[in-house]
């Protein structure tokens, strides 16, 4: 996956927007609600750091060398993935989407619906 990929898929999710939020302005977070759900280095684009359940996370370091504890958040709940390895684009797709859905779920009921009203319009 590139950076490019990378960063329009993120933007097809609902309410998601691009934002540096850190000192380092060539950190890209992606944000749903103001909530990070997906983070990457855009000068040198190796890896992405994506929340995960903790359980799963654990599960997904145990059968993948590409994916380690993540390096920007909380290693527990978060994975730093090795774009460049042997991972499909796909797998790397779909736990993006998965970070995007933990992120929402821990949203407000009043931003929950906020996102729905986006999605419907």
């Amino acid at each position: 996956m590139n950076l490019e990929d990378f960063r329009e898929f993120c933007l097809t999710f609902t309410g998601s927007t691009e934002d540096h939020p850190f000192e380092d302005e060539n950190i890209l977070a992606f944000k749903v609600m103001d909530k990070i759900y997906a983070i990457a280095d855009t000068d040198k684009f190796k890896s992405i750091d994506l929340k995960c359940d903790p359980v799963k996370a654990s599960m997904l370091r145990n059968l993948y060398q590409e994916v380690q504890p993540g390096q920007f958040k909380d290693k527990r709940s978060w994975n730093t993935i090795d774009t460049e390895g042997a991972l499909d684009d796909e797998l790397i797709k779909e736990w993006i989407k998965d970070s995007y859905s933990l992120v929402v779920e821990t949203l407000s009921r009043k931003k929950q619906k906020k996102l729905e009203k986006m999605d419907e319009d």
